[in-house]
């Protein structure tokens, strides 16, 4: 649930020139090593790509129009909803999908003894006066308001985010060892799932061990209120 609650992009800069004309875009020396100036652009994109999707893979799934199958039938139940909400926030669904799951399976009554309410189990604070957590686009509005800026403290890393948006956006510039154990938790389940998510998986075996060590009630809960068999 979320707590109490900038994206650095690597830079890379490469030397071209020399005073002796020798660098690999050197003006003179350019038609006889024509071979030699492609392979080091080659090199500089190959060596730019993987950062950049690696920063920002969250922010660059944000076309996605449907949500992954290996979500239980709750959470599917809201799969329009899903997208509609994340892409409005600019977020990947199936990473919104993976908190939903996680926070409330899909049951928009979901309550927890901290007072976490709604889908998205956002806490009291984060509502304005005269908004009912309950609703689910309202719901929704504050918990993807509050994944998105756990995302952005995270540099756009997707496991940093989950962490940040259970245990507080504090704990995403601390060691691992100083996040509470249900946080710790929280990743160790979340980030494989999301990854299954993503890579376009038909099963996810995380996802189901989530299940059947926590999720079982909880979903059966949510099936309950939302009517499904």
């Amino acid at each position: 649930m979320p707590r109490a609650r900038s994206h650095n992009q690597d830079t890379w800069q490469t030397a071209v020139t020399s005073n002796s004309g020798g660098g690999c875009l050197s003006f003179y020396v350019l038609p006889p090593f024509a071979a030699l100036l492609i392979a080091c652009l080659l090199a500089v994109l190959a060596l730019n790509t993987p950062i950049q999707t690696t920063a920002l893979q969250a922010k660059n799934s944000t076309t996605s129009s449907r949500i992954s199958p290996i979500f239980t039938k709750e959470v599917q139940r809201w799969a329009e909803d899903i997208v509609r909400w994340a892409n409005a926030s600019s977020l990947d669904p199936n990473l919104a999908a993976v908190v939903m799951q996680i926070e409330s399976c899909g049951d928009p009554r979901a309550l927890s003894s901290a007072g976490a309410a709604g889908l998205f189990q956002v806490m009291p604070f984060h509502f304005r006066f005269g908004e009912n957590p309950y609703n689910p686009d309202t719901n929704a509005l504050r918990g993807m308001n509050y994944l998105s800026r756990s995302l952005a403290a995270a540099s756009g890393v997707p496991r940093l985010a989950l962490a940040g948006y259970n245990g507080g956006i504090g704990v995403v510039a601390r060691g691992e060892w100083t996040w509470s154990a249900q946080t710790r938790r929280y990743v160790q389940y979340g980030a494989p799932i999301y990854e299954d998510a993503r890579s376009g998986a038909t099963q996810s075996a995380m996802l189901d061990e989530w299940y059947r060590k926590y999720g079982a009630g909880l979903c059966r809960q949510a099936a309950r209120r939302l009517g499904l068999p």
